[in-house]
């Protein structure tokens, strides 16, 4: 399954987050690290998580855009 993986940077490391997982977040000193965390911890949840729960927080319309905003 492909699923939409956002990285941002957070201090000293990064944070990564599944946007149609809800809940699942990992952390890496670099963007792989981030990613491959998540990838792992995504795994883990698709490998134990029961149908119902992996239904309820699967959410399968997601929209990245932009918007532009004035600032200042």
């Amino acid at each position: 399954m492909k699923l939409i993986s956002i990285i941002e940077r957070e201090d000293d490391g990064y944070v990564a987050w599944c946007p149609q997982v809800a809940d699942i977040t990992s952390r890496g000193d670099s963007i792989e690290q981030a990613r491959d965390n998540l990838r792992e911890e995504l795994t883990l949840f698709f490998d134990v998580a029961p149908g119902e729960e992996v239904q309820h927080r699967l959410q399968d319309e997601i929209f990245v855009t932009q918007v532009e905003v004035a600032v200042g």
